[in-house]
């Protein structure tokens, strides 16, 4: 059985409050008190517990990851960009995913407490009063990524105008039959991209003197196959659309193999654009507007280490920048 710190207390004559002092540097011990009790761990070949260690100094050495939809390849792609920095650290990660709101409950109530866990990154939630509350109890430094709060550093990209953009650009060729296929809007995490892509939808087709259509708005989880099932529907319609805004990529790659099955030609029959560009929106030559995710989990990682190190850091809001791809999925309806 291995020594314990009471052993090596009982072998230098002292005190495990004085052993634990000397370890972690924690009160002044005389020089020779701290020799008797270095002897004792050498004679015993004692090896400290870490984890003891750090918790006895207020530390745990360990941040929390509270991350929704875990599946979905733009979220899987922010935590690379997280475990990159990670890895190279002297911190532990705790992965926290949320799929349904009593596991957001959940998950609010418990994890942010002093002793547990450093800080607390959280991607794609907005916050709720009571969730402040929990986060402003436990004193727990916290970066929010892809979300605002006034009172929390966060990291955000604007949806609303990268949508606007990528709707004006389908307009600007001569798309005026322009659907949108998202999520529900009211979502019940408490994540707003739906909201603010329809609402850049929205913006971008009344900036064009464009109607929106009921019949042009479909709702379909983040996955290639709902993006086949309503684009099947939408495809069937009478009066279809001649372009599609997809909420993410996946969706859009379902649109297109939608349209591939009903024999309808991408891009000279139907114009469809993506959203955040993942690695295989290169392959099928999506056109997307491209979020940097893996540098979102980077600067968002970061950042709370900064905030954690700093009890003062004040980062504020940090905007990132987005970018529309034009590759071979979208042309003039004339073509």
């Amino acid at each position: 059985m291995s020594n314990t710190i009471h052993d090596v207390a009982r072998q230098a004559g002292v005190g495990i409050g004085t052993v634990s002092s000397v370890l972690n540097n924690s009160r002044p011990v005389s020089q020779a008190t701290r020799e008797k009790v270095l002897a004792a761990i050498d004679k015993l070949d004692f090896i400290p517990n870490s984890s003891g260690r750090r918790l006895s100094m207020g530390r745990t050495d360990s941040i929390a990851v509270i991350i929704p939809y875990f599946t979905s390849v733009a979220q899987i792609e922010r935590l690379r960009g997280v475990m990159s920095v990670i890895v190279e650290s002297d911190y532990d990660i705790n992965l926290f995913t949320v799929e349904n709101a009593p596991q957001r409950d959940k998950v609010f109530q418990t994890v942010p407490r002093r002793g547990r866990v450093d800080g607390l990154l959280i991607f794609s939630l907005n916050m709720r009063d009571k969730d402040l509350k929990q986060i402003q109890q436990g004193k727990i430094p916290t970066v929010l990524v892809e979300s605002f709060h006034p009172e929390l550093p966060n990291i955000y990209i604007d949806d609303i105008a990268a949508t606007r953009k990528a709707v004006e650009y389908l307009a600007d060729l001569g798309h005026q039959n322009i659907a949108y296929v998202g999520d529900v809007l009211e979502d019940p995490l408490g994540s707003s991209f739906n909201q603010n892509r329809y609402l850049g939808y929205c913006q971008g087709m009344e900036n064009k003197g464009l109607h929106v259509h009921p019949s042009f708005y479909r709702v379909g989880w983040h996955r290639r196959a709902k993006g086949y099932q309503v684009g099947m529907k939408l495809l069937k319609q009478t009066n279809r659309p001649t372009a599609i805004f997809a909420f993410c990529d996946e969706l859009a790659l379902g649109v297109i193999e939608a349209a591939r099955e009903l024999e309808i030609n991408v891009p000279s029959d139907l114009s469809v654009i993506g959203y955040d560009d993942i690695e295989l929106a290169h392959f099928a030559q999506l056109t997307t507007v491209r979020q940097h995710l893996f540098e979102t989990g980077v600067q968002g990682v970061e950042l709370l280490l900064n905030t954690i190190d700093t009890p003062n850091y004040n980062a504020g809001s940090i905007q990132l920048e987005t970018k529309l791809i034009v590759r071979q999925t979208t042309v003039s309806p004339n073509q």
